[in-house]
């Protein structure tokens, strides 16, 4: 396998800027690019040990530098490892990794670092996938559950719940092909049991990764409402800054304004949405239904209303159109004398909040009425945790095989219907971990990596 080389740190300027080998020569093609000044060659240099000097091409010196070695199998990839660290400017690291790459490496692919970690044993897939989970983690809560992806956690539960499935399936087979050897019958009761079990694990991982996704990943989320009912002074709290103009003229959000922002642990992608409400201005007319098609299709809906103003047909239409997904109602201008009860927007919207968006106090209410909603109160992050949309998949699917297993278990098919709908949840499993996995899925998990890891 061929010596991959390629910039590790991120494509702006910085103190330090880090290219990295990896490949069978990965240490001698540092070796000849780098002079330490204690004047032991790269070769002979131990794993785990690192050496100042400089790097140089041929038109010599480029900067000053610190070689790390790290000698196979231990090292991130497997293979031998080298890394030059120089100062961080781009020139500095372009024509370093020209250097390296003229004396013999290749560039590496996105996330052929990790590949050749995977390929090598290193890591199974799963813990492969949350690498970029660690790196893209804007939390400590997210950063708690990749670190305890990429540990292993999930694989571990995983082969737990295979290992009980493959002992059922092989008392089930052997049984099954040897009916004249003093095999004992797989008891009905037994086997139930084990693919109930088996289930309830797999619907426990699901659920925790539809909560937690709000703190992992983010969770789309639009601000709605009538206008003039306090939406963009809404934004503007949440964004902790004025992302979204606010006047007492209705009407003035026309276009859907975004921003990322975090409420604790949780990150919403919030869009201020314009006005729900008839209108003959055309600009305002398509941004109505701009604001309707987020709401279809939003993770999560912020309906605002004025509890100033009695409630009106566009309040309870909006009411309608948050029916079925998860929302909260921010009963906005509390500063100012009520007009309405909240007991018909609490009829219709379990998790309701009375504040005065003016008011930044009113950010721990919002924040505990997320949580409540979302299902991340009392999530436990550390727990094991799937990484990403793909193991999702594979869970579910294999719950769906489980299914299958009991329904003909149940209704009395035979031992050999059981096993197969089993062979399917195994078969899931293992993609899953990586085990069975296709080159095509192999590919496509690598594929969302950055080249230098």
């Amino acid at each position: 396998m061929s010596t991959i080389a390629a910039i590790s740190t991120p494509n702006a300027a910085g103190g330090i800027g880090i290219v990295r080998l990896s490949g069978e020569d990965a240490i001698a093609i540092a070796g000849e690019c780098f002079r330490a000044h204690s004047g032991k060659p790269a070769e002979e240099m131990k794993g785990y040990t690192a050496a100042y000097g400089e790097v140089f091409d041929s038109e010599g010196p480029i900067d000053e530098a610190v070689l790390l070695i790290y000698r196979a199998p231990k090292s991130y990839t497997g293979e031998n490892v080298a890394e030059l660290c120089c100062h961080g400017g781009l020139f500095i690291m372009q024509k370093v990794l020209r250097t390296v790459l003229s004396l013999g490496a290749v560039p590496a692919g996105a996330g052929e670092f990790t590949r050749r970690a995977f390929l090598n044993g290193k890591m199974d897939l799963a813990q492969a996938e949350s690498v970029m989970n660690v790196i893209a983690a804007q939390g400590s809560a997210a950063l708690n559950a990749a670190r305890s992806t990429l540990q292993g956690s999930v694989s571990k539960k995983i082969e737990a719940v295979a290992g009980s499935l493959v002992t059922a399936a092989a008392g089930l087979a052997a049984w099954a092909d040897y009916p004249d050897e003093d095999i004992p019958e797989v008891e009905n009761g037994a086997l139930l049991q084990t693919i109930v079990a088996a289930k309830g694990e797999l619907e426990a991982l699901i659920t925790r990764y539809d909560n937690g996704k709000a703190v992992t990943q983010g969770v789309n989320t639009v601000i709605c409402g009538k206008p003039n009912v306090g939406k963009s002074t809404l934004m503007n709290l949440l964004s902790g800054y004025s992302r979204s103009i606010v006047t007492s003229v209705a009407g003035t959000t026309r276009d859907v304004v975004e921003e990322t922002v975090r409420m604790g642990d949780i990150l919403l992608r919030l869009a201020d949405t314009a006005g729900l409400h008839e209108t003959e201005d055309e600009v305002e007319r398509i941004g109505v239904s701009i604001a309707k098609e987020r709401i279809e299709n939003a993770d999560l809906v912020l309906a605002v209303f004025d509890s100033s103003r009695p409630l009106t047909d566009e309040d309870r239409s909006l009411l309608e159109l948050c029916k079925d997904k998860r929302c909260v109602a921010v009963v906005n201008k509390s500063d100012l004398p009520a007009a309405f009860t909240t007991a018909e927007i609490e009829a219709a919207v379990p998790h309701t909040v009375v504040v005065s968006a003016k008011d930044p106090s009113c950010a721990d209410a919002l924040r505990a009425a997320l949580e409540a909603t979302l299902g991340t109160e009392g999530l436990d992050f550390s727990q094991e945790m799937l990484a990403g949309e793909r193991q999702l998949n594979c869970a579910k699917n294999a719950v769906a095989c489980l299914e299958e297993a009991k329904a003909a278990l149940e209704s009395g098919m035979t031992v050999d219907a059981v096993n197969v709908s089993i062979d399917c949840a195994l078969n899931e499993l293992y993609a899953l971990t990586g085990q069975k996995a296709t080159e095509e899925t192999v590919n496509e998990v690598f594929r969302k990596f950055c080249v230098g890891k």
